[in-house]
């Protein structure tokens, strides 16, 4: 049976527009309330969100939700997803919300569910809260049992604190020069008090939210502001964040672009030397670069490869015990300390091995050279051209071409009627014919 509302990360959508309603939001609060109420006890549920305008609306319309069926519930106003993710443990929770679109848009919002181990919920969880939205009879609490509501303050400062502590102990950042972008997002207020406290001096930028500048020209996805801040300051590295804070981006000194796979590699490789890596590998997605599995094997770690989506890298690495795992494009996964992508985190382990090393970051961060890859999308209108003849014949003809110097990644979008086809290999003309010949058949399968 496949999921209706709920996606690889929460629902999510265009406010106002369904599913993403304050209706919506409400019987989202009342589903998913009833499937936590489990015991006698005072049932609790942490809110968190970003800084987005419609975040009042939904926040509002989950709190009628959960206390209508029994919940108290803890709103802690704009903080990022690892944080709602920290919380909702360390305050023996029975849930925790974030309300986010991540590195979306303003317009867009989305609503992201943690049980009370911190984790994301299970598919199983989401199924059963789907049915109770579409089908269930949800009953709500006597008149005596309604749920409380209390905004708190303590949130930011509880969360500053414990990403402090997964710093070394025996490091500050005292002289060292940041560029930080914080999106105009959830992390506006926390991560500038974190780099702060710990030593660096810095230069912030997307830390003023209005409710409509959030991932506007700022933030992860939009790097240049970064880029032309840390050149222009003269810093020594740039961390950009995105709109929720579960993941980042790195710009070294000299303004390039430093991407999750190389931060992988760092903390990677660094954590082994140290004795510190669990699970004999590190876990990445199958968009992560051949120069990353290289360099890692060059080291005896395994790369072990997952499908696209955080979620699918969390859940291999639960399997295996690893303590390292990401995505390319910034959402990095050290269980040691988290049980989501925490931006922050990661980059304060950024920060401790530049300040170790004692190089530049042009050079640490630089861990190994990129194999040429490229990515393009064919989109269609119905039908399933991948399982054409012709698609096949042409995709088996190009993993045979690139057999021992390169990779193939052909994958269907999940949000979208696309067809995704990525190839990487070492020869980079090769490589952009592969692309082009999947595609031109793609498309004429599709037409």
């Amino acid at each position: 049976m496949s999921r209706r509302f709920f996606g690889t990360d929460g629902i999510r959508g265009r406010t106002n527009k369904s599913p993403m309603t304050a209706e919506m939001a409400m019987r989202v609060g009342m589903a998913a309330g009833q499937h936590f109420l489990r015991g006698d006890h005072r049932h609790r549920v942490v809110i968190g969100k970003d800084t987005r305008l419609s975040g009042y609306m939904i926040e509002n319309a989950l709190v009628a939700g959960f206390t209508s069926v029994g919940m108290d519930v803890v709103q802690f106003g704009p903080i990022p997803t690892p944080a709602v993710a920290m919380l909702a443990a360390s305050m023996r929770a029975d849930l925790g919300v974030m309300i986010s679109a991540s590195h979306n848009p303003y317009f867009d919002n989305g609503i992201k569910l943690f049980g009370p181990d911190g984790y994301k919920l299970s598919d199983a969880d989401e199924m059963k809260i789907e049915a109770l939205i579409e089908n269930g009879e949800i009953p709500l609490a006597d008149s005596a049992h309604i749920g409380r509501a209390r905004r708190v303050e303590d949130g930011r400062g509880r969360y500053i604190h414990f990403v402090k502590s997964t710093f070394p102990a025996h490091l500050r950042l005292d002289g060292l020069k940041v560029v930080l972008d914080c999106a105009n997002g959830a992390a506006y207020n926390t991560a500038p008090s974190t780099f702060w406290e710990l030593g660096a001096e810095l230069v912030t930028i997307g830390v003023t939210p209005n409710g409509t500048n959030i991932n506007d020209g700022v933030g992860s996805t939009a790097p240049l502001a970064l880029q032309e801040t840390v050149v222009a300051s003269g810093a020594d590295i740039g961390i950009a964040l995105d709109g929720d804070a579960d993941r980042l981006i790195v710009v070294d000194e000299a303004g390039e672009i430093v991407d999750g796979d190389q931060i992988m590699a760092l903390i990677g490789t660094s954590w082994a030397r140290q004795g510190m890596l669990k699970g004999g590998g590190v876990v990445a997605t199958v968009m992560s670069n051949l120069g990353l599995e290289r360099l890692l094997a060059s080291q005896n770690i395994p790369l072990i490869r997952t499908k696209v989506g955080d979620r699918y890298v969390l859940e291999e690495m639960k399997a295996r015990g690893c303590n390292v795992g990401g995505e390319q494009s910034g959402h990095m996964i050290l269980s040691d300390y988290a049980t989501t992508g925490d931006g922050t985190i990661a980059a304060l382990q950024v920060l401790a091995a530049l300040v170790e090393s004692g190089k530049p970051a042009s050079e640490l961060l630089r861990q190994f050279e990129p194999v040429p890859q490229l990515l393009k999308n064919v989109r269609f209108s119905g039908g399933k051209p991948l399982e054409a003849d012709s698609v096949k014949s042409v995709i088996a003809d190009a993993e045979q071409e690139l057999n021992g110097s390169g990779r193939l990644v052909i994958r269907p979008s999940g949000t979208e009627p696309v067809i995704r086809v990525m190839a990487e290999g070492d020869d980079g003309e090769q490589v952009k014919r592969v692309v082009e010949r999947i595609c031109d058949a793609v498309a004429s399968a599709a037409a």
